[in-house]
């Protein structure tokens, strides 16, 4: 009897607890949800013509138009597809030398310096250089993509090698852990933080690299409805490409932070879940 009492008494709780998991994805949607409410009452007022920014209903539309002829999904899986790649090549090289330049000190003093100096070259500047060396189709996009996410990835993976705690990697010696032993028990979780941190940095480049690779003769790709927009005076087009932008773009990020929380349980630390 006692038990039946206290499985209902928990009930509530679990209801309570279970409640901001659905509601705090929503408390993101109110600046941009607010944002095109406005914009839409401002063009009903007569506060705004909508030439130049149009309002919420129209870009609806211009979807709706989009996604009825195939164009939207055609453009849209263009660019996933484009990312994905670049993503994953910036991803194992930035994870490989990033851990190399952090673990060897003589490594870093013979690649970081190079390194640093190309990161502050400008995306737009490797276009005309890409196009050369791998012509004007896919390998020069993925590529420039590519070098976006390298550079975050690589900072971030190297930091976290660094500044690994040596107090930790001493206790590891003192209970005679392998190397491998090392790496899974004590490496691995210390670095994995910040590792997660630099994979949604390098895509978040990704995404905006993908734009200038699209620019380089793209014939499909949200990068070129927003060309085809600008070229044919469609504000409404180039707005919805934008918001398809930002909208994959969360999404993929949301995967990540996803796929990444299992691994992440461990911590304890201020301000959990803020980034979600």
């Amino acid at each position: 009897m006692s038990a039946a009492i206290d499985t209902t008494a928990a009930d509530p709780v679990k209801r309570r607890s279970a409640l901001p998991r659905y509601v705090t994805p929503l408390i993101g949607l109110i600046i941009p949800v607010t944002v095109a409410v406005l914009c839409e009452l401002a063009v009903r007022w007569g506060w705004s013509n909508g030439r130049l920014v149009p309002p919420p209903s129209v870009i609806y539309a211009t979807f709706a138009e989009l996604a009825s002829t195939g164009e939207l999904q055609r453009h849209a899986l263009a660019t996933v597809a484009r990312v994905a790649f670049g993503f994953s090549l910036g991803v194992v090289a930035g994870t490989i030398l990033g851990a190399l330049t952090g673990y060897s000190v003589t490594l870093f003093r013979l690649l970081d310096p190079t390194f640093q100096a190309l990161r502050a070259i400008p995306s737009i500047a490797w276009v005309p250089l890409f196009i050369l060396w791998l012509g004007i189709f896919e390998a020069s996009k993925i590529t420039l993509i590519a070098v976006g996410v390298f550079f975050p990835v690589y900072l971030g993976v190297m930091g976290a090698v660094m500044s690994v705690d040596r107090k930790i990697v001493e206790v590891g010696r003192a209970f005679r852990l392998s190397g491998f032993q090392m790496v899974r028990r004590i490496l691995l979780p210390a670095v994995l933080p910040s590792y997660v941190i630099a994979l949604r940095s390098g895509l978040g480049l990704g995404w905006m690299f993908v734009v200038a690779a699209e620019f380089m003769g793209a014939s499909e790709g949200l990068g070129f409805l927003l060309v085809d927009g600008q070229q044919l005076g469609k504000p409404a087009q180039i707005v919805a490409a934008i918001v398809a932008f930002a909208v994959i773009g969360k999404i993929t990020d949301w995967l990540i932070v996803g796929l990444s929380a299992p691994f992440l349980r461990w911590e304890d630390r201020f301000g959990r879940g803020a980034e979600r």
